[in-house]
């Protein structure tokens, strides 16, 4: 394999990741001010653990008073992962503008006491009501009535959720301002699911499907939970979390698939379980970049809400838990609605207010120049095309039946959106700063397109597709994801919202066609004129739980319709809210500045690590060591050099500390002690240099659903050097696969792999070549074409280093040997200085008797007499040393003895074997541990 070097993007972007997730989870893009003038208590309440309950939670609050009171309240909760203190902001601002704020720790977070239940209608919902009744009785609070605050509910995720649920189950609530949050969180983590089948109460539907897990989204929501922090620090393995959440989650984090009792679970701790009971008026407030909680979710709430006379107001903003979270823009909507709701005359928006729907599109321009607009329309749509909901644009789709493969592990699996940063990784992708955020590998897609479209199109809501699919996999194992990007003439493909839809094929039979109906993901945006659609199905998604098992698909249009909603709408003058924007502008920034550092680390790294004296030596080692945890040095002390134009062999019985070396050599794990310079560079994980370095170890990691020739172009666009470097051709003359390249390489014999394998390792032609037992499973002729191109590939003034076991085949093709045991270099030099100056020579005579005398009794060169072995009869073996082979024949002829035959045996395999036992003794032979042992620990 090639080794690449990570961008600097690769360890800082774990990191942020989890940093960006985990804030917007708990707060999202805090508000602008923190007014010291706004007075404030911290106060504790008690409340019932659950109902009937004699053990107590403690719940930390925060009251926030205005100038004048008595004032409405509003209740503020916080996103998960958030506490009261993530509030402040926010709660100042809402005070300033007049109103009593409570805002709160929920249960397990921050100080609050008790254990996370996932908004329980009995634990999380009852402390909030019980936090109304507190307000009841505050002086600083308006009443409707005696033990009836008028109080407003607000929160993002999490918060907004509890807010829905609050007010389902409270009719004390005024009004309900909820952000990006869900409807049912077991259908938002399991999408395809399946829709509720018809009860009698939204709380006694069921469900059919199992559902896809999202599972970079469920790690962080229950590992943010899971993790200690706050007074429930040292919970146990549970974290912060109620056991009985653990137990419903466990099965379905290790299959990917709910049972009934964890989607019955978490539809009972939703807003779907309650929607119904809403009174108040509702804002809801959902972002458009959001892989979490969908547009989708918000539509859920506002249909089961207005369908029992409810005013809803649905406003999509350019934010999300991949956008910044709830924007300072959101939150300002939230608080002129609840002004309007809370107070005799609200001093809003009045003309916004009355408009239904708002939305927010990207306009023309991509990357740097993306504009956007806000669009108005005079009726919330809905999401789901209809005639008479939503105008509906009819677009002809085009391309053939596709098969596409899911590989075994389901890696390399697609890449579209990264959770937390998505709509930034989208927008470099689009822009074309970073591509390889965004990709999906081939032979795992599907693509069908539209032609470039003859006007701007805006997309409101979800695409529908009609395809018949064709599986080998078992039912309910076959899973697919469906994606429509928006294409520009130049190519670059930017995935709106950067969400999929995940398919789960049901009760299939393989090899039965499947019809289906696929809705892809709620977005809003427009198409600039001159860009055309493209629908992708692929077999893998790193953000799901993909099943483990290779499996072929073939997926076919079942009409060439691709239905897009595009609802009429009016563009607004006034501006967008900028705060997502400005989020996502930092987070692009931040990327950019880390990918620049990088490589300006990288390129000095580079400059100060070199050594101009070893700028022309391929390879050098010096006092390498590696030790691991338990104390095994698996290498003590290697010393060789690896000259231009050489092919050096590296030989060592096993636990000689070869791979371990190999390992060290390729960047992989790093030494105790000692150093490696590639052509005077210094060799650390991720150097440069490396980039030089083609190598054949520990298995070719070829993809056995591919081609071979797809195999060697995935491989060289991963090294993310252009394909006009590959040099391809020399690569296929090398593998001399014939028409045999194109085919999937699980038909390939072993030692087809092995060529294919040695051809990946020479793509771009390196300067170094290190191959691990490169002719393992070929054939004699093979191995014969195999050293030739090895021999050939150094005399062009490239340098190979080859470990094999094959002795006699590293005599005829290597140029130099090292010899290593016990991890350190017992012998080194040139082929032909250990074959002419040690080993044995076979001797036939006719009486070796007579021969084994003469020898014994007078050395054939005057000096110490030499080592005679008998063999049988009439053969004997000599150990010459420095001995010229003719002073020994004129011995024996001298002494009568007639010499037949004179013949060197496999002299680098003698050698070799002497060294070794030599080498053992000299060290006591010590009980040694193979060195692969100790491969998987930490240096």
């Amino acid at each position: 394999m090639r080794l690449r070097r990570p961008t600097g993007l690769t360890a800082a972007g774990v990191a942020a990741v989890v940093a960006v997730a985990a804030v917007v989870l708990a707060v999202g893009v805090r508000g602008a001010s923190d007014d010291p003038e706004i007075a404030s208590q911290d106060v504790t309440l008690s409340v019932a653990e659950s109902p009937g309950a004699d053990a107590q939670v403690q719940i930390d609050a925060r009251l926030h008073l205005p100038d004048r009171t008595p004032a409405p309240a509003v209740l503020l909760a916080h996103g998960f992962g958030g506490s009261k203190e993530t509030l402040d902001a926010q709660a100042n601002d809402l005070a300033a503008d007049g109103f009593v704020v409570l805002t709160y720790s929920a249960r397990g977070f921050g100080e609050s006491t008790g254990r996370i239940t996932l908004n329980d209608p009995e634990r999380e919902v009852a402390d909030a009501r019980a936090l109304i009744d507190w307000l009841a009785g505050r002086p600083e609070v308006l009443l409707d009535a005696a033990g009836d605050p008028r109080v407003g509910v607000t929160g993002a995720s999490y918060g907004g959720a509890l807010s829905l649920m609050l007010a389902g189950t409270d009719t004390r609530v005024d009004a309900v301002a909820a952000a990006i949050t869900w409807n049912d969180l077991g259908r938002a983590l399991f999408p395809n699911y399946g829709a509720p089948t018809t009860a009698p109460t939204p709380a006694a539907a069921g469900y059919a499907g199992r559902g896809v897990l999202k599972r970079g989204w469920a790690g962080i929501f229950f590992g943010a939970g899971v993790s200690g922090g706050g007074s429930n620090a040292d919970a146990g393995p549970c974290g912060r979390f109620d056991p009985a959440i653990c137990l419903a989650y466990s099965p379905a984090a290790e299959t990917g698939m709910p049972t009934t009792e964890l989607m019955d679970l978490l539809r009972s701790h939703s807003p779907a379980a309650v929607a119904g009971g809403i009174t108040a008026p509702t804002l809801l407030l959902q972002g458009e970049q959001d892989t979490l909680f969908g547009l989708d979710e918000a539509d859920a709430n506002a249909r089961q809400i207005a369908a029992s006379g409810t005013p809803v107001q649905v406003r999509w903003f350019p934010g999300g838990h991949d956008g910044g979270g709830d924007s300072g823009g959101s939150r300002a909507a939230a608080a002129r609605f609840l002004a309007e709701q809370l107070r005799a005359t609200g001093d809003g928006d009045v003309d916004e207010q009355q408009t239904p729907f708002v939305f927010t599109v990207p306009g023309a321009g991509s990357g740097d120049n993306q504009t956007y607009r806000r669009r108005t329309a005079p009726d919330y749509p809905g999401v789901t095309p209809t005639a008479a909901a939503t105008p509906q644009r009819r677009l002809t789709l085009s391309g053939p039946p596709q098969t596409v493969d899911r590989p075994p592990g389901a890696t390399p699996a697609a890449i579209s959106s990264v959770p937390g940063i998505g709509a930034a990784a989208n927008l470099l992708s689009a822009a074309g700063v970073a591509s390889d955020l965004v990709s999906d590998p081939p032979g795992q897609t599907a693509r069908f397109a539209t032609e470039p479209l003859s006007e701007a199109l805006t997309v409101t809501g979800t695409p529908t597709v009609s395809l018949v699919v064709t599986t080998t996999a078992p039912a309910n194992d076959g899973v697919l994801y469906a994606k429509l990007y928006d294409v520009s003439p130049q190519g670059r493909h930017l995935l709106p919202g950067g969400a999929v839809s995940a398919v789960r094929i049901l009760d299939s039979v393989p090899g039965q066609r499947v019809p289906m109906t696929v809705s892809l993901p709620a977005v809003a945006h427009q198409v600039a004129e001159g860009h055309h659609l493209e629908l992708a199905i692929t077999t893998t998604d790193q953000t799901y739980a993909t099943p483990l098992t290779p499996a072929r698909f073939t997926v076919e249009l079942a009409d060439t319709t691709l239905t897009v909603p595009s609802v009429d709408s009016a563009s607004s003058a006034r501006a967008v809210p900028l705060a997502p924007l400005v989020g996502i502008g930092v987070i692009a920034v931040a990327v950019a500045v880390l990918i620049g550092f990088g490589v300006v680390r990288s390129r000095r790294r580079a400059v100060v690590d070199a050594d101009p004296a070893l700028v022309d030596v391929p390879l050098t080692v010096t006092g390498l060591r590696k030790t691991y945890d338990n104390g095994f040095r698996a290498v003590d002390g290697v010393d060789f050099t690896v000259r231009r134009g050489e092919v050096m062999g590296l030989l060592g019985p096993n636990g000689a500390g070869k791979t371990t070396t190999l390992r060290m050599l390729m960047g992989l794990i790093t030494p105790t002690e000692g150093e490696i310079r590639v052509f005077g560079h210094k060799v650390t994980p991720g150097a440069p240099v490396l980039s030089r370095l083609g190598s054949f170890v520990e298995g070719s990691g070829l993809l056995p659903h591919l081609s071979g020739i797809d195999n060697l172009r995935l491989y060289w666009q991963s090294t993310g050097r252009p394909m006009a470097e590959a040099r391809m051709d020399e690569a296929l003359t090398i593998a001399d696969l014939g028409d045999a390249i194109h085919r999937r390489v699980r038909s390939y014999s072993q030692g087809m792999r092995q060529r294919l394998a040695l051809a990946q390792a020479m793509l771009g032609l390196p300067d170094l070549l290190v191959l691990d037992e490169p002719t393992n499973g070929l054939d004699p002729p093979q191995i014969a074409t195999m050293r030739e191109v090895l021999v050939d590939y150094a005399r062009g003034g490239r340098t190979v280093l080859v470990s094999s076991h094959l002795l006699a085949e590293v005599e005829q093709t290597c140029t130099a040997v090292v010899v290593m045991n016990h991890g350190r270099v017992i012998a080194a030099g040139t082929v032909e200085e250990f074959t002419s100056a040690q080993g044995a020579t076979d001797v036939r005579v006719d009486d070796a008797d007579a021969a084994e005398a003469a020898l014994t009794a007078e050395s054939p060169a005057g000096g110490a007499p030499v080592r005679v072995h008998r063999v049988d009869a009439d053969r004997i073996r000599v150990d010459l040393g420095d001995t010229d082979p003719a002073d020994m024949v004129r011995v024996l002829v001298w002494a009568g003895v007639a010499v037949r035959q004179v013949a060197r045996t496999t002299r680098l395999e003698e050698v070799f074997l002497r060294l070794v036992h030599t080498s053992d003794h000299r060290d006591g032979d010590p009980a040694r541990e193979s060195e692969t042992a100790h491969e998987g620990e930490n240096p």
